[in-house]
């Protein structure tokens, strides 16, 4: 009942960009993180590799099997919501253009 709440407040074409806006948002901040990671590496060079020998111990020694599932159960999780918005904007948009 909240969601069609929701719907009735937002029009079809905004609640539609929703994933698109989300998936630019990602896009985004990946970009952003992997050119700041770029200068602190050419800033710090000798910092960056005892990092990444840190964190190379760390992942060898974690068990990479259970943590990849985990991470795919909380993507599932995650786009749950995201897919359920995406539909009911399209069912929105729909009766609207049968009225």
């Amino acid at each position: 009942m909240r969601i069609i709440n929701v719907m009735d407040q937002l029009s079809p074409e905004i609640a539609a960009e929703f994933p698109e806006r989300g998936v630019q948002w990602v896009k985004d901040r990946v970009e952003t993180m992997v050119n700041e990671t770029g200068e602190y590496v050419r800033e710090k060079p000798t910092q960056s590799l005892l990092y990444a020998f840190a964190a190379g111990y760390v992942l060898n020694r974690l068990p990479l099997g259970r943590v990849l599932a985990g991470f795919i159960r909380l993507l599932i999780v995650a786009l749950r919501p995201a897919i359920l918005i995406y539909g009911a904007a399209r069912l929105y948009k729909a009766a609207q253009e049968r009225e």
